[in-house]
């Protein structure tokens, strides 16, 4: 297991005994890939999934009519159709992402037909063939696949992404690939390999930006691995550098689509946000799950577990694997690319997606830091990781506090609506996120309004029509939709005509108990 000891003392344990075939970790594969599998219906619709739906089905941007629209007629405009050509040239109008996961959806659309669910599982692929080379380079590194395996599934971070529609899982696929790729590269001295690697890593930049900080860390270590390859590093940074010009076609024509996404940088906020995210994606949200006193301790416990993680992985460093500089630049590369990033644009693009991308290497560290101590106190240890992780997914699976509102909001409009009232809910800033994800989890049924920013509170009555009761949907998830959401209330609370009849999860409800304004 150890490939470099300073002395005889280190002693071998269950973690690092590797038969020729390893049941240990193809069990735990073959389970990593059932729980993953398993999270595509169990978690709500979210915001920013909706244009992945809209942008496979050829209407990124709907335009709202100003008359009624049901939940079903716009799951009817989530089933259509776009091809490449079209799907580019949107991408580059309305959009901030590279184009190569949304050309994997379209064909995946081809194949399997639209839907949240359907799209999401190409997520999981991704996810399985991350975690799968994750285990390619634990062995690599002569680290147990399993428990690196076991420990980067059970990262909150990396099962999220995993299992939502969006690019993330296929960077990170990529990012693996690529840094298997580069230790075979410099282990066996071949360009083929070098070239292949960097043209892996070049292709997860080009399903995600943010993928270009490991890729980075990894090219660096080759240049700077000894023996000295300049042969290799060139090799792989050509084909890194053949996606560039792909990724600025792109990047150049979108930089300014998504003005104010992110508040101004500033450095202690930056600190503060990647200790909490940081946390986040390896430990979940279980602070969020009680209140009080009892959320302290929680988190004080969080933190205290990830510090004397990161103390192990220090005290143990020098009994580590021979590749423990690589894994270490890979895993801090996304924070400290984040804080780069932002203070380049003077932004805070900090968030617990992005910082999934270390979440396999930081694995990796753990378990190949666990191998060097004595088996009990590895198994111990590893252990109470597992089970904090483990109650962490329980978490991404069914509590609403680590969930967007949209599939409770709606279910709980479609109860205080039935029989005659209709739903009234923001645009938001951009049409989609919003209104997109209500009517994914509402039934065909529902009638909705979509209410833009800049209506007046009896232009918004007037709207109502001859509806008996409206219920307003409090979806306030961009600085537009939280003004929207005022106005809705303000349109109907405290009125003359209108009398509060219910409430429920986001949603109020108001009956019209006189004639029309």
């Amino acid at each position: 297991m150890i490939a470099r000891q300073s002395k005889p003392a280190v002693r071998y344990t269950l973690l690092n005994r590797r038969p020729a075939i390893d049941l240990r970790a193809l069990t735990v594969f073959i389970l990593a890939a059932a729980l993953l599998f398993g999270t595509v219906s169990l978690r709500g619709a979210e915001y920013d999934e909706q244009y992945t739906l809209l942008l496979v089905a050829g209407t990124p941007r709907p335009i709202w009519p100003e008359t009624i629209v049901t939940a079903g007629s716009v799951r009817q405009i989530q089933a259509g159709q776009s091809d490449a050509a079209q799907l580019i040239g949107d991408l580059r109008r309305t959009d901030v992402h590279p184009p190569l996961y949304f050309l994997a959806a379209l064909s995946w659309h081809d194949l399997l037909g639209s839907g949240l669910i359907r799209l999401r599982l190409l997520s999981v692929v991704f996810g399985v063939g991350a975690l799968a080379m994750t285990g390619w380079i634990a062995g690599l590194a002569r680290i147990s696949p399993a428990w690196a395996m076991a420990f980067t599934v059970g990262c909150y971070g990396f099962a999220y992404t995993a299992g939502i529609a969006r690019g993330f899982a296929l960077a990170q696929f990529l990012s693996l690939l690529g840094v298997a790729l580069v230790l075979q590269a410099e282990r066996r001295r071949t360009s083929a390999l070098a070239l292949a690697a960097g043209l892996a890593l070049g292709a997860a930049t080009f399903a995600n930006y943010l993928a270009v900080f490991a890729a980075a860390a990894a090219l660096l270590w080759l240049l700077l691995a000894k023996p000295r390859l300049p042969k290799l590093w060139l090799v792989a940074g050509f084909g890194f550098a053949a996606f560039l010009p792909a990724d600025l076609y792109f990047f150049l024509a979108q930089r300014g689509t998504r003005g104010g996404q992110f508040p101004p940088f500033d450095l202690l906020q930056s600190l503060t946000l990647l200790a909490r995210f940081g946390a986040g994606a390896v430990f979940g949200g279980l602070p969020l799950y009680v209140d009080g006193t009892a959320r302290l301790i929680v988190s004080g416990a969080i933190g205290g577990l990830l510090a004397a993680l990161s103390a192990v992985i220090v005290w143990r460093w020098r009994h580590l694997t021979d590749l423990r500089r690589l894994l270490a630049m890979v895993a801090v590369a996304p924070p400290l690319g984040l804080i780069l990033l932002g203070l380049v644009f003077d932004n805070t693009p900090i968030e617990l997606r992005y910082l999934a991308f270390a979440t396999p290497f930081a694995a990796l560290l753990l378990a190949g830091s666990l191998a060097t101590l004595p088996r009990r106190t590895a198994m111990i240890i590893g252990g109470l990781v597992l089970a904090v992780q483990a109650s962490s997914l329980v978490g991404l699976y069914t509590r609403a506090e680590t969930m967007q509102p949209a599939r409770a909001t709606a279910n709980a409009a479609a109860s205080v609506a039935w029989p005659n009232g209709v739903a009234l809910l923001a645009r938001g800033n951009d049409g989609v996120g919003i209104v997109s994800a209500f009517a994914s989890e509402a039934p065909d049924w529902l009638p909705m309004l979509v209410i833009g920013r800049n209506e007046a509170a009896s232009q918004i009555r007037i709207r109502a029509g001859a509806y008996r009761r409206v219920v307003l949907a409090l979806l306030a998830q961009d600085n537009d939709s939280r003004a929207t959401v005022i106005a809705m209330q303000a349109a109907f609370a405290h009125q003359p005509c209108w009398r509060f009849a219910a409430s429920g999860f986001n949603v109020l409800a108001y009956d019209r108990i006189c004639g029309e304004d």
